[in-house]
């Protein structure tokens, strides 16, 4: 029938006008900003830095537990071009102890960024993750919209605040990754180890021969 898609529209919004006088469960506004609607953990609005306090033994460092290893590949893939990243000439350990080059300028322009995720699909860091955060009005229009590192860094417990569920996933693989490394090394270690046996025993024997 012609114009069916409308009726309906219209029923369902007297319906909801109708109830709103009877159920809360019909109220479909809030009292914004007094009252506020949980976001969902899938809701994203612009990147942040993750950071391992705990894991880099810094005390709260940000700088030092950033787990960015300036590697760019967020700023080549971003479609607007609204990340700005500077490597450093230095390395310092990763959460896996490897070291790593590290960021001394990472801005991202968020009166730019269309919050596509894309700079989070291809970190392969778990380095840049979205916010939920939305309330970032400002009379700057341009220095307050640029964001540095600082204003970035955010910690991992704050991603598990806003995304539990990924955030656990992502440090389970990180945990794996580390355990691997780990192994790697002290596997590494032991064959070193050995070898200096070896080594010592041999000439201890060349030596009780002459």
């Amino acid at each position: 029938m012609l114009g069916e898609g409308i009726l309906k529209g219209l029923a369902e919004t007297a319906k909801n006008f109708a109830g709103s006088y009877f159920s809360a469960e019909r109220l479909t506004t809030v009292e914004y900003p007094e009252q506020r609607i949980a976001p969902i953990e899938a809701a994203r609005d612009f990147p942040f830095l993750v950071y391992d306090s705990k894991n880099q033994g810094d005390g709260g460092d940000w700088e030092a537990g950033l787990r960015c290893v300036s590697c760019q590949i967020c700023e080549k893939e971003c479609p607007p071009k609204c990340i700005y990243i500077e490597k450093s000439k230095d390395k310092k350990p990763d959460a896996l102890g490897k070291p790593q080059f590290y960021p001394t300028r990472f801005d991202i322009d968020i009166s730019v960024c269309m919050s596509c995720q894309i700079c989070v699909e291809v970190c392969p860091f778990d380095a840049i993750k979205m916010d939920t955060e939305f309330e970032l009005s400002t009379t700057d229009r341009f220095g307050g919209l640029l964001l540095d590192r600082q204003q970035l860094a955010k910690p991992n417990e704050y991603y598990h605040k806003i995304h539990p569920t990924e955030a656990a996933k992502v440090d389970a693989h990180l945990a794996a990754e580390k355990a691997k490394a780990d192994a790697k090394a002290k596997a590494a270690a032991d064959a070193a180890a050995k070898a200096a046996a070896d080594a010592a025993a041999k000439a201890a024997t060349v030596g009780g021969e002459a």
